[in-house]
């Protein structure tokens, strides 16, 4: 599992938060909010269209706007080869 997150980032992509606010059908008059993570791509962010299309299509809280945050976790000038490896004991 951490080893694909690693992967991810090292091709492109970034952790991706996304507060997602909407409106249920019984309370149409208050703003609910949720909150979604996951690696994502910018600046199309397949992962979160992906999410908010199955929104949609699935849940009945109709979204009323989406705020984006994203992050570079690992850069490549992050990873450093190294020349050694010792073992205490």
């Amino acid at each position: 599992m951490m080893a694909r997150r690693l992967g991810k980032q090292l091709d492109g992509y970034r952790l991706t938060v996304a507060e997602i606010f909407y409106r249920l059908p019984d309370h149409p008059s208050l703003l609910q909010t949720f909150i979604w993570q996951d690696y994502d791509l910018i600046p199309k962010y397949p992962v979160l269209h992906g999410f908010l299309t199955f929104w949609r299509e699935n849940l009945d809280g109709e979204l009323h706007s989406v705020r984006v945050a994203s992050r570079e976790l690992v850069a490549p000038d992050d990873i450093r080869v190294v020349d050694a490896h010792y073992t205490l004991q």
